[in-house]
């Protein structure tokens, strides 16, 4: 029985699972009731699997083996399962297991990028240690939401009462274009390429723009960084080089890291200065869903392939070559 792709329904499952299907895969997705509307909405998943709770998850481990399914996974992933969990389940993963522990500690990813040489924004190690503008950033792939702005250590301590508990890093904010780049790295042929780019819509923050200086101190706004969309964002051809190289570094560092390196889909978030000075602030180390908007492929995509290549499609694509090649271990964990 040939493989099934599967994925959690959520996130950028729509596109994973439409790319598997133009690569003539069967595909699976588990969903959480009440949200199964989606996938019978859009016709992609030929098996839809509702479970009440996403810790369910991992009750279907037998089950999605007896399928030979491989799991594409993606940030809401991890509200399912824990990484520890995720590192003893048998089921097919797609990518290399060990780099999640890398990608979960800021501390450790932080030292991944730092050893690849990319720059980074400084970390404020207490609240009386900022100095200037800080983001504080909340930890978990909640997509931004309870970040917060401050200046000084009087100001993290008046907004910090208001947002969520939890453990944060306090971040330097670069006053820069933030700009999110897609990459796929292959074990197979050992290419790099760039898949995409989106810059992020947030909400408050996008919205407080359209409100004069006087209106929001006024109004007493507060911004929130809460992603709640993604837009296509195509970079000038001179950025590149610098893109390529800073994504091919991170690929061989993580190479020293874990057993066999990162591999699959990739991103890097950033923001780029007026001076052109590229400052890493995180990695993604799997789809991200900026990348939803390129369902049909994007134009650094339509450079190298003569069909729509998403970076869901381009997943499938990998798995299906290494079955072509007898090389699915080189792909899965």
């Amino acid at each position: 029985m040939k493989p099934r792709i599967m994925t959690l329904g959520s996130h950028s499952a729509l596109q994973i699972l439409k790319g598997a299907k133009d690569e003539n895969f069967e595909t699976i997705v588990v969903v959480k009731k009440n949200y199964e509307i989606t996938y019978r909405s859009f016709p992609v998943a030929d098996e839809i699997i509702v479970i009440d709770e996403y810790p369910e998850f991992k009750q279907l481990e037998s089950q999605l083996v007896d399928k030979q399914a491989i799991l594409i996974p993606h940030g809401s992933l991890f509200a399912a399962i824990s990484t520890q969990d995720l590192a003893h389940n048998k089921v097919m993963y797609f990518g290399e297991k060990e780099v999640l522990a890398l990608e979960e500690s800021r501390k450790r990813q932080r030292q991944w990028l730092l050893d690849a040489g990319l720059t980074m924004p400084r970390i404020y190690n207490s609240p009386e240690e900022i100095d200037g503008p800080a983001i504080v950033k909340f930890n978990g792939a909640g997509g931004g939401k309870g970040y917060f702005l401050a200046k000084n250590a009087e100001e993290f301590y008046d907004k910090i009462e208001t947002r969520h508990p939890g453990s944060y890093m306090i971040q330097q904010y670069i006053i820069g274009n933030p700009i999110y780049v897609h990459y796929f790295y292959s074990p197979l042929t050992d290419e790099l390429e760039i898949m995409s780019m989106d810059k992020r819509y947030e909400t408050n923050v996008d919205s407080i723009g359209r409100i004069s200086a006087k209106d929001q101190l006024d109004l007493d706004l507060q911004t929130s960084y809460n992603i709640m969309g993604n837009m296509p964002l195509v970079a000038r051809e001179s950025m590149l080089a610098d893109m390529l190289r800073m994504g091919r570094s991170v690929v061989d560092e993580s190479k020293k890291l874990t057993n066999r390196g990162m591999f699959g889909p990739f991103c890097l978030e950033m923001v780029i200065t007026p001076d052109m000075k590229y400052y890493v602030f995180e990695i993604s180390a799997r789809i991200v869903a900026g990348s939803n908007p390129f369902v049909n492929g994007s134009p650094y995509s339509d450079l190298r392939y003569n069909v729509p290549m998403s970076t869901g499609r381009r997943i499938a694509r990998e798995i299906k070559n290494a079955l072509e090649q007898g090389r699915l271990d080189k792909v899965i964990t």
